[in-house]
């Protein structure tokens, strides 16, 4: 006879998903997000959309654990669920209902300037609420003072419209904030045009995650999610518990905040190792600036993980079961851990310098996984103005490609975006002097801007402009001050540098700039930092000397002072 009494008081039965499962939904819903991203760049109207990438997307599940996400910003990572979040802190888990998006980038929930919109959908299977398909992009101007954004915000108020979180559709209904946003910004073509993009991109999301309901069942894709992420778990704390436990620390300073030229901001992160666990406090950096190179805390969080991740789980995936052995600690009020009304325009530079940091607080523990610092800035440069071919106003904003820093076993990378952005793409030049009146009169890699080393650091890049009609350019090149260093004796890279009408007797140097008018015929060169060296110079392979050399990676005259080349 059955005892019915150990019946009542047995614990409910725990689903489990087979190794063999688990690996198919793992790639299942890295494919989805993958997937959506395409959908979003096939899609939009935007070149730094289409052909640059800026942009990222994921699902989540229902608690705002990442389940996939695509390639794209690194600088986004485990980012896209604090918005989420911020709807269901302000309205409760019941505001969630089938077909309705919500958008939201306001700088200090997002983290990011209010260029970076984040669009986003809860998921629902036979009215089941299942989780969440989540877009965040660029969009080309969102309103400011100045074109496209300002290099002198003091405010968040002079940087555009900002919004959320609110529900852009309701029950699969435009709402007005469609009305709002075409009303506010300068470009509303292509700016709804690139909103109907992410919100394609999240359909898609919704149908690949039905997909997987539908053909698995929710309690086999909960159970390989859990299962993924105690994976995760583990592999990041055995790496962390390798670590020798200690207090590491790190420090360096931005140029300036873009008003006060003459002051650098100080940011520094002490990190403490202590078994299978790791803390990164920025609790010391600047108080927040006057100027615009402020962020909100889930952006300093975000910058935090990469130089994480980097280190600790580079070949993995991120997921929800990523950054548990991390804590961070961030200052509310501090450059960092920006509150109203400070400006956030340029928020990613010390989010950069912070990433180097962490390798290179974590160099004496790390030795042979760390890298010597990068040009670390996005080195932007925005146009803006009429295009005398068409009548009709443009506004561009582009990344000038850097050095990375030397490692052990290799040289750095030369003429790669910054760590901040990750996969996005420089411009073509073939695009760029399509569509807008200026050419490129000069794209190359900058011979010995990287650092020697017995591993050099990689070279920065040149790009230089022939403007065919009068415009506005902005400037943000940072990372003068605090040049990318190198470690265990290597040395450190060349600064960035900018020149406006080379050669001329009106040539002018500097480094920032907003909205400065250029006339046609007017010539700007830029030229991004190299890469810090790893190692002594007196170790580096003479035949790697020759090589880099005859490649043009080296002049004759910077082999014979650093390496003593003979050729």
């Amino acid at each position: 006879m059955t005892d019915m009494t150990l019946l009542d008081h047995a614990e409910p039965p725990v689903h489990r998903a087979d190794p063999v499962t688990v690996e198919i939904i793992r790639n299942a819903l890295t494919s989805a997000a993958n997937d959506m991203n395409a959908t979003l760049i096939r899609s939009a109207y935007s070149p730094i959309l289409y052909e640059g990438g800026d942009c990222v997307v994921a699902l989540l599940d229902t608690d705002h654990q990442v389940l996939g996400q695509s390639a794209g910003l690194p600088l986004f990572l485990g980012n896209l669920e604090t918005c989420s979040k911020a709807v269901e802190e302000k309205y409760g888990s019941e505001v969630w209902q089938p077909d309705d998006v919500w958008i939201l980038n306001d700088s200090y929930l997002g983290g990011t300037h209010l260029n970076d919109v984040t669009i986003f959908a809860p998921v629902f299977v036979d009215g089941t609420h299942v989780g969440f398909s989540a877009t965040r992009a660029h969009w080309m101007d969102m309103g400011s003072k100045d074109v496209g954004g300002s290099m002198d915000s003091v405010d968040i108020f002079q940087e555009g419209l900002r919004m959320g979180p609110v529900k852009l559709h309701e029950a699969g209904r435009e709402t007005f904030i469609v009305d709002i946003i075409s009303t506010n910004v300068r470009f509303p073509y292509q700016t709804i045009g690139d909103m109907n993009a992410m919100i394609a991109a999240l359909r898609m999301g919704t149908i690949r995650m039905q997909e997987l309901v539908a053909r698995y069942g929710i309690a086999t894709i909960e159970a390989a999610r859990d299962e993924i992420f105690r994976q995760t778990e583990a592999l990041e704390r055995k790496t962390v518990a390798d670590i020798p436990d200690g207090v590491y620390e790190a420090e360096g300073v931005l140029d300036n905040d873009g008003i006060d030229l003459d002051t650098p901001i100080p940011i520094t992160l002490k990190v403490t190792v202590s078994g299978d666990t790791i803390d990164f406090d920025v609790t010391g950096s600047a108080d927040q600036t006057r100027g615009p190179v402020n962020c909100g805390v889930a952006q300093a969080v975000s910058a935090l993980r990469v130089g994480y991740k980097l280190l600790i789980s580079p070949e993995t995936n991120s997921n929800g079961g990523s950054f548990r052995p991390l804590s961070t600690q961030v200052r509310e009020g501090s450059v960092l851990g920006a509150v109203a009304p400070a400006a956030c325009q340029w928020y990613f530079s010390h989010l950069g310098l912070l990433i180097d940091l962490v390798s290179k607080a974590l160099a004496p523990a790390l030795p042979d996984r760390v890298v010597a610092a990068s040009h670390g800035d996005s080195m932007i440069i925005n146009t803006a103005g009429t295009d005398p071919r068409t009548g009709r106003d443009w506004v561009t904003m582009e990344a000038t490609l850097g050095g990375w820093g030397g490692w052990d076993g290799s040289d750095g990378e030369s003429a790669l975006i910054n760590s901040v952005n990750g996969s996005i793409k420089d411009l073509p030049i073939e695009m760029v002097e399509t569509k807008y009146p200026f050419r490129i009169t000069a794209y190359r890699i900058e011979k010995d801007t990287g650092a020697p080393g017995r591993w050099r650091g990689g070279n920065g890049a040149t790009r230089e402009y022939e403007f065919l009609a009068d415009c506005a350019v902005g400037l943000w090149f940072e990372r003068s001050r605090t040049k990318p260093w190198g470690l265990f004796g290597g040395e450190t890279g060349r600064g960035p540098e900018v020149i406006i009408n080379p050669g001329r007797d009106d040539e002018e140097r500097l480094l920032k700039a907003n909205a400065r008018p250029m006339k046609a015929g007017d010539v700007i060169r830029l030229t991004a930092s190299g890469g810090g060296g790893y190692g002594n110079v007196a170790d580096r392979d003479p035949q790697a000397v020759a090589s880099d050399v005859e490649n043009g990676y080296v002049s004759v005259d910077h082999a014979r002072r650093h390496y003593g080349y003979e050729g």
